[in-house]
């Protein structure tokens, strides 16, 4: 009972925060655990609502992460629909919107990220969306089926992951699709060019029409209705719907206000953290989206990280639950995230954006989608990913965290044991 009259608290309503809570209990630690969110739905995951939920294949209750019943039995206290306002670090507590205070022993901050918007005329029309919490899952879902039965016309402001998620959901809805994207292929900041073009022919295949090498400048609307979208290119765009998927940018907020380091904008911003996840102060933690990560291989070694994806959350909560703890609890996993689209199905592990690796190798057939790509720098991997091949996320991983030097031979022969490379 040692840890009874301690108070742990979590700011943050994802699957971090959920994580974390799970893990000081399944730790034993005794005291009140208390999670405050900002939505007032319970925590929930991310990648269905670009995905499966979005698409009509899931079922709303199967986005959370646990059902409602379990926090009550685990005595975990949610704070639901409220914001923390202000973070005192010399009284050990935070401020709430509705003026209440809460105390803490240790604070996690698993604020996560919030969509970069659009700053264009037109962004205030009805028709605009962003995708980022449960709501906009919910009406991007509505929207669909709409446009889908009447034939109506989406416009897609990005070609990352999300836009070419919601790309294919929308597809899969019968819309027309058209997506704008700034760079020369789709995912250029992730995969390079090298690749791209697999991602513009799969989505051309199913009717989505690309505009490359152009910026949205101007939604045009009447009475508050989407009617187009217009490039900096001169190009206008039919549209009776626009979605913003331009990337995201950690909530960092309140831990800029309360005076904690933050990472770097090159590296991608976030709250700087440890290994162990702590901040500047040693009592307060952050992990999710929000974290900047120390990392120690491949193209990121000594430099911070900070990931979006699925995985990241899935491992970095319960990480700092136990650091908070004061267990020996080093985080360095090697990043990895997932995508559906249409029949095709990937993962990739490592970090390794254009400008930090030599070439790009296949093992395989690309052009049936059936493949390994391995980007490498100095001969080492820095990333792989594996399309429609499964069962090897762990050996890119193992070959990414090595640092070995690798034969690019036998790194491009399917015949070659995967797992025999690097060792």
């Amino acid at each position: 009972m040692v840890d009874a009259h301690r108070t742990f608290v979590i700011v943050g309503g994802g699957l971090a925060a959920a994580k974390a809570a799970e893990t000081l209990r399944a730790e034993g630690f005794t005291g009140r655990v208390i999670l405050i969110g900002d939505e007032r739905d319970h925590p929930y995951e991310r990648p269905p609502l670009s995905k499966g939920f979005l698409a009509g294949k899931d079922e709303r209750a199967g986005v959370f992460v646990h059902d409602a019943a379990w926090y009550a039995q685990q005595e975990v206290e949610l704070h639901l629909g409220q914001t923390v306002t202000a973070l005192d670090r010399e009284g050990h507590s935070v401020r709430l919107g509705d003026g209440s205070s809460v105390r803490y022993d240790k604070l996690l901050l698993a604020t996560g990220a919030e969509p970069r918007r659009l700053d264009v005329p037109g962004t205030g029309l009805a028709g605009v969306h962003h995708l980022r919490r449960l709501a906009h899952a919910e009406r991007l879902r509505q929207v669909l089926t709409s446009l889908g039965r009447d034939n109506g016309h989406i416009v897609i402001a990005g070609a990352g992951w999300i836009g070419l998620e919601v790309a294919a959901a929308a597809r899969t809805y019968g819309a027309e699709v058209t997506v704008v994207e700034a760079e020369a292929t789709p995912l250029h900041r992730v995969i390079g060019p090298e690749l791209g073009q697999l991602f513009t022919d799969l989505h051309a295949e199913h009717g989505v029409r690309f505009h490359f090498g152009a910026r949205l400048t101007e939604i045009v609307g009447q009475d508050g209705v989407v009617l187009s979208a217009r490039t900096d290119d001169g190009e206008e765009h039919p549209a009776h719907d626009v979605l913003a998927a331009i990337g995201a940018a950690p909530r960092v907020g309140l831990a800029e206000a309360a005076g904690l380091a933050l990472a770097d904008r090159a590296e991608g911003g976030g709250i700087a953290v440890d290994a162990a996840l702590r901040t500047s102060d040693p009592d307060v933690y952050a992990a999710g989206d929000v974290a900047s990560v120390p990392c120690r291989w491949g193209a990121a070694g000594g430099r911070r990280i900070r990931v979006e994806h699925w995985a990241n959350a899935l491992n970095a909560g319960p990480a700092a639950a136990r650091s908070m703890l004061g267990q020996d609890a080093a985080y360095d996993r090697v990043p990895y995230f997932f995508s559906d689209q249409y029949d095709l199905g990937l993962e990739y592990s490592g970090w390794a954006p254009p400008g930090t690796y030599d070439e790009v190798v296949v093992r395989g057939d690309a052009g049936k989608r059936e493949f390994i790509a391995f980007w490498l720098g100095g001969g080492k991997v820095l990333a792989g990913m594996n399309v429609n091949v499964w069962d090897v996320a762990e050996d890119i991983q193992r070959l990414v965290r090595s640092g070995a030097a690798v034969d690019r031979d036998a790194l491009a022969d399917p015949s070659a044991p995967l797992g025999g490379i690097g060792r």
